[in-house]
């Protein structure tokens, strides 16, 4: 049995927002090179949200080997910690029969944990600020000085308990992670067993923003309604605090109208769209393609290989 080394795995990362094209680029590369994929994206972990999360279909998921769909119940505890053991334990398992393994999603902690592991310090989930600062807003720092209480006891008993900048960042990385921040703060850059190559997807901004509209009508067609309706009993979870599924639990709350609940998953989608993008740009080691570029991304993967 040959023995692989670092230089024989190549692990390629393909990222991008949401509804911008990343499931059929990933499909088509898997196919090209034989081999399967390893979804990071979060949403698409839980076997009740489908829809709303626009999880591969049936077809799709026929087409090449993927791992991590709906593998979970919305009730397990999972975190990107969980997530970085399994990932890695399962590609070590894969690159005993595939020089190239495809990791694909939009969730950029879980992709970084499994290329870099959990930083120092490391970024946030998007969806999770994004609930702080409304946190704040509605409710005022005292929440969030209870949250990181609970999360973090060590940390909150010493942090600038004025600040809430601090106190979100803090609770920020408990709740992404799974781990107390007091415990992360020494960690150190963790060495994996094979080479990373990243490529973005990305579209113009409107053409973007059109197919996030159309997306989210054609989900509502094929029966979001009823699957958040299904959902909403269990709305305190926190894997249905989740684009898609918390505006119309608002519209079950008889907070808003079905209408304007449509026009917000629209708009929250785009922001958080917007959001990824601002993440993933960040980090020069993309490489940039559009969707319909796969052969470009194959002729880079190629280079790499030899």
């Amino acid at each position: 049995m040959i023995r692989m080394t670092i230089d024989d795995r190549l692990l390629v990362v393909i990222a991008g927002p949401t509804a911008v094209g990343k499931t059929a680029v990933a499909i088509s590369l898997a196919q090209h090179f034989h081999t399967g994929i390893i979804s990071a994206d979060s949403r698409q972990f839980f076997r009740e949200m489908s829809i709303g999360t626009a999880t591969p279909t049936t077809v799709e998921l026929s087409l090449a080997p993927h791992h991590f769909v709906h593998h979970l119940s919305i009730r397990d505890p999972y975190n990107v910690s969980l997530f970085e053991a399994d990932a890695l334990a399962l590609a070590d398992v894969l690159f005993r029969e595939h020089p190239v393994v495809f990791l694909v999603g939009g969730s950029g902690l879980y992709l970084n944990a499994v290329c870099h592991g959990i930083d120092l310090l490391p970024d946030p989930d998007p969806e999770i600020r994004h609930r702080l600062k409304q946190t704040l807003a509605s409710s005022g720092i005292a929440a969030l000085r209870q949250e990181l209480a609970l999360l973090d006891p060590v940390y909150a008993g010493k942090v600038d308990l004025a600040n809430p900048a601090r106190l979100m960042r803090a609770i920020e990385i408990c709740l992404a992670t799974g781990v107390p921040y007091s415990t992360l703060r020494s960690n150190q850059p963790k060495q994996r067993n094979f080479r990373i190559l990243k490529a973005g997807i990305e579209l113009p901004r409107e053409l973007l923003y059109q197919r996030i509209n159309d997306r989210v009508d054609a989900m509502m067609q094929a029966g979001l309604y009823d699957e958040a309706l299904a959902l909403y009993p269990d709305r305190h979870l926190n894997a249905l605090n989740t684009v898609g599924y918390k505006e119309l639990f608002d519209h079950f709350a008889g907070l808003t109208s079905l209408e304007h609940a449509i026009e917000k998953i629209k708009t929250n989608s785009r922001r958080y769209a917007k959001r990824q993008l601002t993440w993933f740009k960040k980090d020069l080691d993309y490489h940039w393609f559009q969707p319909g570029e796969t052969g470009h991304i194959i002729s880079m993967i190629d280079s790499y290989l030899l």
